[in-house]
């Protein structure tokens, strides 16, 4: 049985990461998404750029673009989708978790039901 992939990222997601990981100059650079404890919602999503490969890290490789997750992420980011959106609110990267349960108007935290007791109030804007 193969194991599904932690992450998938729509081309968009894909076009968006080539370019910037092309002006970085650095082809170790990877995309690293984590979820860390906080946000509105109990658990909120960050993302960042880094060379530094753990021995714990899945490395989900797509269309030549790396994507790094540490393993306290992993089941809570298994299944989701990374796109790239530029709407009337502005420009970035999105998360679409299938795991999520509920997530903050703002799109950058979420619960999956487990971290309910965590949540705090929502502090962005809405």
């Amino acid at each position: 049985m193969i194991e599904q992939a932690s992450v998938t990222l729509t081309t968009e997601a894909l076009s968006q990461l080539r370019s910037l990981l092309q002006k970085e100059g650095n082809e170790n650079l990877a995309l690293r998404v984590y979820v860390s404890g906080g946000g509105c919602s109990g658990l909120q999503y960050g993302m960042a750029f880094d060379d530094d490969v753990r021995p714990t890290d899945e490395v989900v490789s797509q269309d030549g673009v790396k994507v790094l997750i540490d393993d306290f992420s992993a089941p809570y980011l298994r299944g989701s989708e990374i796109d790239y959106v530029d709407s009337l609110m502005g420009a970035g990267f999105a998360v679409h978790n299938p795991n999520a349960v509920q997530s903050c108007s703002c799109g950058h935290s979420f619960d999956t039901g487990d971290n309910a007791s965590s949540a705090q109030g929502c502090g962005c804007g809405h």
